[in-house]
């Protein structure tokens, strides 16, 4: 037995190893976009839901509020409750508090890259004052909850789909822990940051709202593990941490997964390359969160031989040639995408795969296009290895 344990410290420092030497890579090939982006992020001020107010939310100024993006006017009923265009997305909802929040996640995932990139704490004084405006300051706070997400007018005020959108606090709440690890929390903030999260978490895995998304068997489900999983370890909530491994394993891999390595589900939508794309990278970021002290989540592996290994290998031919792509294109925003997928710097870490890198290197890795920000939380895969 002794032996054994010996045996998995040793794999587990040996996989340690690996993610930081894949670390001074991404953080050598990538100094100048990273330094460019942490150029920017100084410049930006802290901007939270309490800076935009929708009429049409049932929520108070603290409250974050969005709309069905596939809901629209019925034209027979203008006044009606809305009906639904599955794909298409309404560009007169309303989004300042999703903008405001993809923001404060661009914003901390690039002063958190640069700090890794120069150890300059002067990016993390700054990211501070983001995170007090968003968790701390009463003034400004968020409240930990989403009940007016995703809402439908005429239909309903919220929805358990619309914790979706706090998918976005993945690179939030890795920046927290590179900041707290540095020291770069003062005792008092970082008492509150823990403590907003964990009410989030209570949330989350309490409300009706919350169930559902956790039980919703597509991507939605997978984003709702991904997000735990990230807030569980900032706050090391073991027993949720625990429940998110488990859940990888029992419910999402063999649920989600077909024995070529693709998402059935994702690939029966209107769009199912960036749909496919955006889940395989939300399963990347629950291995890359939860691996580690002999649980290998890239490696772990049910029926048919499924795992992530097989996952990425079938998404990686189509994301370096797009034109080989066999299905249908997507109805909006073909063009749009890959971009620099952390799939691939994650995969590439996880199964020592130059090619994957080298294809990661070539991408797009500071987009523009709003609709691919926010299917793409993950922006700064390095602060995460």
């Amino acid at each position: 037995m002794r032996y054994l344990f010996i045996v998995m410290l040793m794999i587990n420092a040996v996989c340690v190893s690996a993610q930081t030497a894949w670390q001074k890579k991404v953080l050598k090939d990538m100094r100048p976009a990273i330094m460019q982006r942490a150029k920017w992020a100084m410049q930006q001020q802290p901007q939270t839901v309490t800076s935009y107010r929708c009429v049409r939310s049932a929520g108070g100024l603290h409250d974050f509020y969005s709309e069905g993006d596939y809901w629209w006017p019925d034209p027979e009923h203008p006044d009606g409750p809305y009906i639904q265009r599955d794909g298409q997305s309404n560009p007169d909802n309303f989004v300042a508090h999703r903008q405001a929040m993809i923001r404060f996640s661009r914003v901390m995932g690039a002063l958190a890259a640069a700090y890794m990139a120069s150890k300059d704490r002067t990016y993390l004084q700054h990211a501070l004052k983001h995170a007090k405006a968003w968790f701390e300051d009463s003034a400004t706070r968020m409240n930990p909850n989403l009940l007016y997400a995703q809402a439908i007018k005429g239909r309903v005020t919220g929805r358990g789909i619309g914790i979706i959108d706090t998918l976005q606090f993945l690179e939030v709440v890795q920046a927290l822990r590179i900041m707290e690890k540095a020291g770069a929390i003062p005792p008092a903030e970082l008492t509150a940051f823990k403590a907003w999260f964990t009410s989030y978490l209570e949330w989350m895995t309490t409300h009706p709202y919350g169930k559902d998304e956790m039980n919703a068997a597509n991507n939605h489900g997978t984003c709702w593990v991904a997000q735990v999983a990230a807030f569980s370890l900032f706050v090391n909530n073991k027993p949720l941490i625990d429940s998110c491994i488990n859940r990888y394993k029992t419910v999402l891999l063999p649920s989600q997964m077909d024995a070529d390595g693709s998402f059935p589900r994702e690939l029966k939508r209107t769009k199912p390359y960036g749909y496919s794309l955006f889940n395989l990278d939300a399963m990347s970021a629950i291995c890359q969160l939860l691996s580690g002290s002999g649980n290998d989540l890239w490696r772990y592996t049910v029926e048919e031989e499924r795992n992530m290994g097989k996952g990425i290998s079938f998404m990686y031919p189509y994301v370096k040639d797009k034109t080989t792509w066999p299905l249908a294109h997507d109805v909006m925003y073909w063009s749009n995408w890959p971009v620099a997928q952390p799939f691939l710097l994650f995969g590439a870490a996880a199964f020592d795969n130059e090619a994957y890198y080298r294809l990661w290197l070539s991408l797009d890795h500071d987009p523009q296009e709003e609709e691919v920000l926010r299917n793409l939380p993950v922006r700064n895969p390095v602060i995460f290895l």
